[in-house]
Formats: structure tokens, C-alpha cells, sequence
């Protein structure tokens, strides 16, 4: 072709810029003794580079598969979603002419043929590929190319026949912004020789490529949903409901091929075994053509079907087949391994060649699947019955409406209470409750999120082994025998009636989702907000009201805003943030002793300016986390800094440090730094081994010396054991994720908002705070004596953290130390844990120091 005459000429000119070894043309991807239409580009005559070349850039991509679908009428492509960078996600859908004229007509009548309402083969089988969803695995978005060419342009037979009795939806890709920063990085280290050490710092971005913007694993986001790029992609996976799903991936370097079914003892209890049945059939056409070329390969081993937020896992729980594939990463483009080389295009050719084993192998076994998708459907309703589950957020309606906007991204029907009902003890207002009735096609996956496994099989897990999610949300919840639905509920977001014109004030309460929000937007403007310390009664111009704790309360007198600027910002709080503001009318308050110029009841706040930490060693995970809650949910500017450049910050400029898990360890000259910082009033929030080492060098606390003492001589002599036992037994006292109850003290400025004290916190820690001596009053959150609520913990891991302090918090001369043994917003789900850090920011300065002397084991609340 001409693009590669010029480049043969260019190559005398320019003998530097040769082509590199890894670089292989369309002929490579071609499938033998297939013939392909020349009328369609390759990606080489589109982009002016070959697959392995060089990095394959976004908007190359995007360019050369959105031309692919202008040429072909097989293919048609929509913009499905945007990610966090704008950058758009595609799903194409692939079929024959023909389908394409009736596509809506087959989507409907695969829906109904699903449920039972249509015949097996009124529509062609509906399958599905995900394509690029850890922007640091190369080829999972890569691969998509010689797939989508291969379906544009292969001519015969076969491809007819699998164009007619197929639509094939690719997404790709999930994570654009992810593969961005890989693309970015490896350019920056890009070389004339090719180089293909290991250690070269080309191929060595592996977590923070891995990610989206703010440091998500969206492999993890198919169950929580709270990134923009998931929810684009479980809208459109919804609307097909697909009968087979395929998941690609890189791994290790060294690694051979990988492809499911997985670890035979691994599985979700909700999966049916016959899924794994109808998978393994399927992955013996990927073993044939793995033979025929020698390659290795494994695909019983090493991956599990257990957290139902992954992507081959939450199609197996929906009604599909999940398939998951992952090869030997190429990093940075050609890597050398223990088994030899391996390049990004090789390993992109191998998915694809497994795309069309997946599509030929789920129409081999047409018959047999769609058999299992309608039994599948067809047994969820008759396992449903007539109740259901109905759950509340007392007195925060967005974090119960927050839960359904969830349950209804997973296509799970939620209605408002009918009529109030009593279960558990408790009772569920129907004016503020919801019900999800079991009796729905999908649910396995209502129970997958409702019901608490505390109980397993096998000890390993791949991912975290509890997310009952009305926990993580802290809801009140309960099953309930009997239906009790009333008019459909959407969770839609509600904003607060427009307050008055106050002549003295305003007050909103705290516990809403959103306080933080509209504290930050008066904060931010140099208004003067109180906080209050008690409950107390606020006579407003709709009457006296009860507020809780912690509520804040703005007085017009002594501000330099205008009161038209006040005024107008809290119908900004009441429109945007949904919070309820009331326009008070007096200072004295009906409670004696409690007037709102009361200096031990309202105290006044300061404008919060965070410093993040990041890199050096930090869970790219948990800053992400942190990152996002503060700046994406409530709209506060977070200053990120390098954890190796805290040294050079002004510390005068910032009120609060936070520190996440990972290698939180400062240097000696920067901990004295931040040792002096917060003892002229800053605040160290430090969260997981962060809280750890601040207990530590911060706090000088450490453990007694007979308790590091080595007991070995008291011991028993080491147990003989066989080699082949380790696996288990090294899991046995892990804790990979799991949810443990706590008790909340809600008297204290960390508890401020909470409407009760039983507080379930997300635990993947194995290590214990110790709980501080002489203050009987910082130990704000402990663990139940047995905290295990979902998920596995050994017996020895509960007995060492039941009872312990789950969160510190003490003064520190004019500052303060927060240490926090979990991450309060573990993967932008756990709303009730969530307020614990924004109460950490916007109330550390209310925690007070006790001055009374106290005996050592005498505590608050045990």
C-alpha cells in the first residue's frame, strides 16, 4: 500500500526511526484462508503505524474503529458515556445487514425469549465483549482491533453464518483515561533500540495506569457503580442483557494465557454449577487453538468467580456466561521474560483469536445456553416468593435514595413502602422507606447484595469476601415475608424547598448526605458558620425545630457577606445539595441554657485546607479514594502533594494532612515537620498502616516490650506440615475485605450526623490501634466484641480486633491526630463511613482534651 512505500523510502532517509521488531502489519492478525475485503483499511493505513510499533493512542483507536463502522454495514457504533477526561466510551454493535434493518425488533425479542416469552431461536444469540478496562493491560484494549477488522472485513461462510446468528456488542474502551497515562508514559521513555529489560522504567506503570482518573479499579465498579465509565457501560449491558460475556486482560509478564472457567471451588454459591459447565465446553475450543500453535495456557487456576463486582463474575449473576481472559503483560510493548518474549502484538492477536473461539464457541452450544439463560430467569422467579427487602437512612433521604439509584443501574425494581411495617425490632416509616420485592428475574443478584455470607467453602478470595452493600451504606434494613410495595421509586435526586429570608439566621442539619457540600460552599466564601455541640431546638419561620448535633448554624450579625449573598447561597444548598435550610427567626431557643450565642454549645469553624499525599509508597487506591469523596462529591479543592515533596510545603498555609494506607512512613526530618505543624494546630488524619505508623512516630505510642518479646521458647515446637497445605493456610488469617460492626459514640464531633451507634466499617487490615491511656474519651469508634457482620475473618483475627479501636482521635497540644484502622471510603461506596472523614475535616478543631485525671482501663462506652 502506499502508506507503506513511503515508509520503506523514509527508512533510507531516516535509518534511526526503523520500525521495531514487536511491530507486526494486518497480515499478521489475518486468519488463514480467510479472505478480507480490501476496501477496508487496516489500522496501519489509518493511524501511519503499526500495532506494536508504538503505543496505540486513544484517539487513534477511536478514529480508526469509528471509520470502520462508517464503511461496514455490519457495524454501527454509539457514544455510550463519557470518562471523568471526556473521553468518549463506544459500544459497537456488530451483526449482519440484515439484523441491522430489525436490531431493535432481535433486542426485544431476545429480552422476551430470555424470560420465556419467545421461542429459542426467534433471535440470534446476543454476546458480548468488554474491552479495555485496566488501563495499564495493553492489549485488553488493543485487542479490539484486529477483532473489529477481522468483523468488518472477513469474507465466507463461516463469518456469514456467525454475522446472522449473532449480534456481538463490543465496548471499548472502559477505561479510556486509564490507558491515556499508559500510552503517555511509555512515550516518555520511548528509545530508538528496542529494550526490552524488564527493568526498564517504559514498562513499569502497572497500578497507576491500571486505574481511571481518580484512582479507581473499574474492575471492581461492575457491583458499586459510582464512576461515570461503569455506569455508561451496566446501562448498555442491561439493555442487551447478553447470553455470553467475555472479559479481557493482561497479567504478570511471566504468566502463560489464562481463560476461565476458574478455580473449581471458587464460585459464587448464587452461580449455577451449569454455568461452569457451559464455560469449560466453551473453553475447549480456546485449548484447540492454543494447541495448534503450542502455546501454554492454564484455565482452572488462580482465578475465582466469587466477588460479584467483576467482570466475568457479575454476568454469572445475571444470566449469562462470564468468560475471562488474561495474557502475560507486554508493558511497555516487547518485554523479556522467563518464557521468552513477549509483545503487545502477539498478545493482541491471541485475544483476538479467543474473541472468535468465545463468538464460534457460544454458537456451537446455541441450544444448550439459550436453554440456560430462560432456566436461569425462569428459576429466580420462582425462587422469589412473596416477600422482599425493605430498608430506610434515617435522617439522610439522599443516602437511601443514593442506594436505589444503585439497585435501579442493576435493573432492580425498588418501590416506596406501601404502608409501615415492624421487622427486626424496628419500624420502617412508609413515608421514608423502600421495598425490593424478591420476586424479580434477576434475584440472585438482589441477594448477592442484601444478604450477609459470613461462612465459606475455601478461605481464599481473589477480591474482598463481604460487600452486603445496605452495610456499607449504613441503611437500616430488614427481609420481609409478605409484599408491601407501593408506587415505583426512581432515587432520583431532590432538592430542598427555597428557605425564607431570615432576619437573624440559618440552620441545616448534619446529617444529610450532602452537609459537607454546603458547609464547604459558606466556608469557602469567608462566612461565618457555628457548629452545634448539643441537640437543640431553633425557632425558625416554619416554627421550633430539633436539630442534631453538629448542625450548622450561619448568624447574619458581625459577616462581611452581604445578607443577599448569604441568602442567595443557601438557596444554592437547597436546590443543589438537597439540604434543608430553615431561616431562623431569634436567638433564644426554647432550651434552657441554649440560646444561639451560647459559647459551649456553638462553636465556631474554620475553612478547611487539605493537603492529600500521594506516590512514595501510597495506596494509589486509597488516595484515589480520598481524592474523589473530597473533590467529586463535595466539591472541595484538595491540594495533592507527592509524599517525598511534603518537606518543602509551607505547613502554616494547610489545616489538615491526610496520610492512606501503604508505605505512609515520612522521613525523620519531615515526621518533626509535621510533628510541630499540628502542635500549632494542624490535623493528621491517617488512615489504615498510615494510622499505624502515625501511632507510632507522632504519637510515640508503642507496644510494651514484653509484648514484642520473642515467646518462641514458651511455645510449642513448629508444626510439621505438607507444602502443598500453604496456599490455604497462608490465607487463613488474612482479612481481604470484610464488614465488622462498631460502636459509634455520637456525642463525640466524629459521630456528629449519625442517628445511632451501631456503625458497620469495611476491615482488610489484620492489625490493632492501641487505645490511648489517660483519655477515655478517644477511642470515638470501637469494635464489637464480635464484630464480624459479612465476610471471612479466622477466629483468631476476630478475637485480637474485637473490642479495639477502630478510630483515634486526640489532641495533640493545639492539634490534633485522627488515625482511622480502615479506609472510611473504601472504593466510593461506603457511604456511612464516609461522614466519619468529613467530620474528621470540618470538626477536627471541636475535639477537646479531657483535663480530669482517669485510671488506666477506665473507658467511655464499652
Amino acid at each position: 500500500m502506499l502508506r507503506r512505500a513511503l515508509a520503506a523510502l523514509a527508512a533510507f532517509s531516516m535509518p534511526l526511526a526503523a520500525v521495531p521488531a514487536a511491530a507486526e502489519p494486518v497480515e499478521f492478525f489475518q486468519v488463514a484462508g480467510v479472505t478480507y475485503d480490501e476496501s477496508i483499511p487496516s489500522f496501519e493505513d489509518s493511524a501511519g503505524y503499526e500495532i506494536g510499533e508504538r503505543p496505540v493512542r486513544y484517539g487513534d483507536l477511536v478514529t480508526y474503529l469509528r471509520d470502520l463502522a462508517a464503511r461496514s454495514d455490519r457495524i454501527t457504533v454509539e457514544t455510550i458515556g463519557y470518562s471523568h477526561e471526556r473521553r468518549p466510551i463506544l459500544t459497537f454493535t456488530v451483526t449482519s445487514p440484515q439484523n441491522h434493518a430489525s436490531i431493535e425488533s432481535i433486542r426485544q425479542t431476545h429480552l422476551a425469549r430470555a424470560q420465556g416469552n419467545a421461542a429459542p431461536g426467534a433471535a440470534p444469540m446476543v454476546l458480548w465483549i468488554n474491552w479495555g478496562v485496566h488501563g495499564a493491560e495493553t492489549t485488553g484494549m488493543v485487542g479490539s482491533i484486529p477483532t473489529l477488522y477481522h468483523l468488518a472485513a472477513a469474507q465466507g461462510p463461516e463469518i456469514e453464518a456467525q454475522l446472522r446468528d449473532a449480534v456481538i456488542v463490543l465496548t471499548v474502551a472502559f477505561n479510556p483515561d486509564g490507558h491515556s497515562r499508559r500510552v503517555d508514559h511509555v512515550e516518555k521513555f520511548w528509545s530508538y533500540a528496542d529494550n526490552t529489560d524488564p527493568n526498564d522504567a517504559a514498562h513499569n506503570l502497572w497500578v497507576d495506569a491500571r486505574t481511571n482518573h481518580y484512582g479507581f479499579d473499574l474492575n471492581r465498579q461492575w457491583l458499586l457503580l459510582t464512576q461515570p465509565e461503569s455506569q455508561a457501560w451496566i446501562s448498555e449491558w442491561h439493555r442487551w442483557k447478553p447470553m455470553v460475556s467475555v472479559d479481557y486482560h493482561e497479567m504478570g509478564s511471566a504468566s502463560p494465557y489464562y481463560f476461565h472457567p476458574g478455580e473449581e471451588l471458587r464460585r459464587n454459591p448464587l452461580i449455577p454449577m451449569r454455568a461452569r459447565d457451559l464455560t469449560k465446553q466453551i473453553a475447549q475450543r480456546h485449548a484447540a487453538w492454543m494447541d495448534s500453535e503450542a502455546r501454554l495456557y492454564s484455565s482452572e487456576e488462580g482465578f475465582d468467580n466469587f466477588y460479584i463486582g467483576k467482570g466475568s463474575t457479575y454476568p454469572q449473576i445475571n444470566g449469562a456466561l462470564g468468560i475471562l481472559f488474561e495474557a502475560g503483560a507486554a508493558r511497555g510493548g516487547a518485554i523479556q521474560t522467563e518464557r521468552g518474549l513477549v509483545t503487545t502484538a502477539d498478545n493482541a492477536r491471541t485475544h483476538f483469536r479467543t474473541a472468535l473461539t468465545s463468538i464460534q464457541g457460544s454458537l456451537d452450544l446455541r441450544n444448550e445456553i439459550t436453554a440456560y439463560q430462560r432456566d436461569f430467569f425462569a428459576q429466580n422467579a420462582r425462587n422469589g416468593g412473596a416477600g422482599g427487602w425493605v430498608f430506610t437512612a434515617e435522617g439522610d433521604p439522599e443516602r437511601a435514595a443514593r442506594f436505589v439509584r444503585l439497585l435501579n443501574m442493576h435493573d432492580i425494581r425498588v418501590t416506596r413502602l406501601g404502608s409501615d411495617v415492624t421487622a427486626d425490632g424496628r419500624t420502617f416509616r412508609a413515608s421514608t422507606s423502600y421495598f425490593v420485592p424478591d420476586a424479580q428475574s434477576n434475584n440472585r443478584m438482589i441477594r448477592g447484595i442484601f444478604e450477609r455470607i459470613t461462612e465459606f467453602e475455601e478461605n481464599i478470595f481473589y477480591d474482598v469476601s463481604g460487600w452486603t452493600l445496605p452495610l456499607a451504606y449504613d441503611l437500616e434494613y430488614a427481609r420481609i415475608g409478605s409484599g408491601n410495595a407501593g408506587t415505583s421509586a426512581d432515587g432520583e435526586f431532590e432538592s430542598a424547598p427555597a428557605p425564607e429570608r431570615a432576619q437573624y439566621g440559618y440552620v441545616f442539619d448534619w446529617s444529610h448526605t450532602y452537609a459537607p457540600r454546603a458547609l464547604n460552599r459558606i466556608l469557602s466564601k469567608d462566612i461565618m458558620a457555628r457548629a452545634a455541640m448539643e441537640e437543640a431546638m431553633f425557632p425558625t419561620t416554619a416554627g421550633n425545630v430539633q436539630f442534631g448535633r453538629g448542625s450548622i448554624f450561619v448568624p447574619l450579625a458581625r459577616q462581611e457577606t452581604s445578607q443577599a449573598d448569604i441568602h442567595a447561597i443557601m438557596q444554592t444548598i437547597a436546590a443543589e445539595d438537597g439540604v434543608p435550610v430553615y431561616a431562623v427567626s431569634s436567638g433564644s431557643t426554647p432550651d434552657t441554657g441554649r440560646d444561639l450565642g451560647a459559647a459551649g454549645v456553638f462553636r465556631s469553624l474554620e475553612n478547611p485546607r487539605v493537603v492529600l499525599a500521594y506516590d512514595g509508597g501510597l495506596s494509589r487506591y486509597d488516595y484515589g479514594e480520598v481524592w474523589w469523596t473530597l473533590d467529586h462529591n463535595h466539591r472541595m479543592p484538595v491540594t495533592l502533594v507527592k509524599k517525598d515533596d511534603l518537606g518543602s510545603l509551607p505547613w502554616s498555609d494547610y489545616t489538615h494532612l491526610v496520610l492512606v494506607g501503604g508505605n505512609a512512613a515520612l522521613s525523620e526530618g519531615v515526621t518533626e515537620e509535621v510533628k510541630g505543624w499540628i502542635e500549632d494546630g494542624g490535623t493528621l488524619i491517617a488512615t489504615r498502616s498510615a494510622a499505624l505508623w502515625a501511632q507510632g512516630a507522632i504519637l510515640g505510642r508503642k507496644k510494651d516490650e514484653d509484648e514484642e518479646k520473642d515467646e518462641s521458647e514458651s511455645e510449642e515446637p513448629t508444626e510439621r506440615l505438607n507444602f502443598s497445605e500453604l496456599a490455604v493456610r497462608d490465607a487463613q488469617d488474612v482479612i481481604g475485605g470484610s464488614i465488622f460492626a462498631a460502636d459509634l459514640d455520637t456525642s463525640h464531633p466524629l459521630g456528629f450526623g449519625y442517628a445511632n451507634r451501631e456503625l458497620p466499617v469495611h476491615r482488610n487490615v489484620a492489625f490493632t490501634l492501641m487505645r490511648p491511656e489517660g483519655n477515655p474519651y478517644a477511642v470515638p469508634v470501637q469494635y464489637n466484641e464480635s464484630p464480624l457482620l459479612s465476610g471471612y475473618a479466622s477466629r483468631k483475627r476476630l478475637d485480637e480486633i474485637g473490642g479495639t479501636p477502630s478510630v483515634v482521635a486526640e489532641r495533640v497540644r493545639r492539634g490534633t491526630v485522627i488515625l482511622m484502622a480502615d479506609n472510611p471510603v473504601f472504593r466510593g461506596t461506603y457511604a456511612g463511613t464516609e461522614k466519619l472523614l468529613m467530620n474528621a475535616i470540618f470538626f477536627s478543631g471541636l475535639i477537646d482534651a479531657p483535663r480530669g485525671e482517669y485510671e488506666a482501663g477506665e473507658h467511655q462506652h464499652d
